[in-house]
């Protein structure tokens, strides 16, 4: 089997590239001239250029290949129109491309988010594949918008939609900041509120990913790939100050409107810079959500996931790949 992997330069697409070469497929990773190849230098894969403004210059990427894992996207922007340019415009073209160029392809498989459905009402009511789509933020209603693109080729194309909730891991960069804290013998906390996440392990997830592929009862649907279990982020916190050899983490609370501030600051300043900020006033409004948690019932009857890697394992191993890797 050959695959394609957009965004498999990235944190997820690498282990996703690692996991299929485990399995034994051919891999091609679309890259850009600016794309680094570190996470993935180290595996047997064939490279295609590809630009996703440009439907034309999909091809050589496209062509030839069984499956499609549609990993790559924006996850931070200045602005509005970032975001559905990275995300929405980016998806239409890619399957515009595999309809042209690569019509009998057996299997795509697009990544959305947990962010195009939105945060859950209540514990006892996390988000199912049923869940009306009400994101909060720019980002959640791009991959909601991507999401309605794939929906539009369901009927020419075998189309699979998997959706990721918080995830972490070695090569994250975003949950370090967390961790770095907690090394520090303090653990931030969002506002004076019980928080709840579905928390996934990349290992999990790329798992999950790849029995979507393979499932011939999983074209024409969406899947959650998540944690079984929810976590709050003392529980996270207490693991990982065990994992650092500490018996606990002193609370750092941060109230709500500091984090609107602070979000609104960073994103007013994100515009001068070279790069879109990754905290701004959007990302504030995400992370003060009380419940972003989703069930994955559906993948555990279609195709059998479930939740292997548990959080004091998963963070284990992750700060240790911090630590040889000189991150902590």
């Amino acid at each position: 089997m050959k695959a394609l992997i957009t965004g498999g330069t990235g944190f997820i697409g690498s282990h996703l590239a690692d996991h299929l070469h485990s399995k034994g497929y051919e891999l091609r990773v679309m890259v850009r001239s600016s794309s680094s190849k570190r996470n993935i230098e180290h595996l047997p894969i064939g490279y295609a250029p590809g630009d996703f403004n440009s439907v034309e210059s999909l091809a050589e990427a496209v062509e030839g290949v069984d499956v499609i894992y549609h990993v790559a996207g924006l996850t931070a922007a200045r602005n509005r129109e970032e975001f559905f340019r990275g995300n929405q415009l980016a998806t239409r073209n890619l399957l515009e491309a595999v309809s042209r160029y690569n019509p009998g392809v057996k299997r795509v498989v697009h990544v959305s988010s947990l962010a195009a459905v939105g945060p859950a009402p209540g514990p006892e009511h996390p988000a199912d594949e049923s869940t009306p789509l009400k994101p909060i933020t720019a980002y959640g209603e791009s991959k909601a918008a991507a999401e309605e693109e794939v929906h539009r080729r369901m009927h020419d194309l075998p189309l699979t939609i998997v959706r990721p909730p918080a995830v972490y891991g070695p090569r994250d960069a975003e949950i370090l900041r967390f961790f770095a804290m907690v090394a520090k013998g303090f653990a931030p906390l969002i506002g004076f509120d019980r928080k709840v996440v579905s928390l996934v392990h990349v290992e999990d997830l790329v798992r999950g990913f790849v029995q979507a592929g393979e499932s011939d009862r999983a074209v024409g649907e969406t899947y959650f790939i998540s944690s079984e279990k929810f976590y709050t982020w003392e529980e996270v916190g207490a693991v990982t100050a065990r994992v650092f050899g500490r018996e606990r983490a002193r609370h750092l609370r941060v109230p709500h409107s500091v984090v609107y501030i602070a979000g609104g600051i960073s994103g007013f300043l994100g515009r001068f810079q070279k790069k879109p900020p990754v905290f701004n006033f959007e990302k504030g409004r995400d992370i003060t959500r009380r419940y972003w948690i989703c069930s994955v019932e559906k993948a555990m009857q279609h195709f059998g996931y479930r939740q292997q890697m548990q959080i004091g394992h998963g963070v284990e191993q992750t700060v240790k790949w911090y630590q040889e890797h000189g991150w902590l």
